[in-house]
């Protein structure tokens, strides 16, 4: 049986009952429960995730173990009714109320797009397998007065931070599950400029790294050097 040490909480995580099972005599398992006193630990399903230790998508998780208050396994077993093939998860920026005209008419597509095309500038071959926003992403627009009405404004520019897990398989290294924030500006969206965007791929930095240079960024390019932070 394959299995990590990632304590998913209080039993119960999917609302559901639990079954009873025969404790398996895994020492890593075990030596997680330990840790985790009255919680419980996951199973996590190794065709998914390389590394259990790292970022697991909630479909990776096969199901969890009740652990009593002496940190124990009961036997207590609760499958996860999500287990399966991870899957795209844009919910994050699809609820937003922020307005997202600039990125078309599917904006979750469109940043998909952008992940992959980031990735493949990189490594040619690279196939993004799937995508998760972590967390609401840091937004900018700016804009300028309407000549024939005061009270609105015609966008000029546009840019977001999206905070990402994303699991990319490549022809020499294999799958690898990467977490970061991707980011993206487009300046000239009103006539009679002509548009021009550019993307950030920044590896292992929070939403707060990226979010404090954005507004750098989004003027980077009418010509500035931004090359350090990209």
């Amino acid at each position: 049986m394959d299995t990590n040490g990632a304590h998913v909480g209080r039993f119960g995580l999917w609302g559901r009952g639990s079954r009873r099972r025969a404790v398996p005599n895994d020492p890593g398992l075990l030596a997680a429960a330990a840790e985790h006193p009255g919680g419980s630990v996951a199973e996590i399903d190794p065709t998914h995730v390389d590394d259990p230790n790292g970022y697991v998508p909630p479909e990776a998780i096969r199901g969890a173990w009740l652990v009593d208050e002496r940190g124990r396994l009961t036997g207590e077993y609760e499958e996860n009714p999500r287990h399966g093939m991870p899957q795209d998860d844009f919910g994050k920026l699809s609820a937003s109320d922020h307005w997202l005209g600039w990125l078309g008419d599917d904006p979750a597509a469109a940043v998909r797009a952008g992940i992959e095309e980031s990735l493949r500038a990189q490594v040619a071959d690279a196939v993004v397998e799937w995508v998760k926003i972590l967390d609401t992403p840091h937004f900018l627009t700016a804009g300028r007065p309407r000549s024939e009405d005061e009270r609105t404004l015609l966008v000029t520019r546009a840019a977001l931070a999206a905070p990402f897990a994303l699991s990319v398989r490549t022809a020499r290294h294999g799958r690898s599950v990467l977490l970061g924030v991707f980011s993206w500006a487009a300046v000239d969206l009103a006539p009679p400029g002509v548009r021009r965007d550019r993307h950030w791929f920044d590896l292992g930095v929070g939403l707060d790294w990226a979010a404090e240079r954005l507004g750098r960024r989004i003027y980077a390019i009418d010509g500035a050097d931004d090359t350090a932070e990209g």
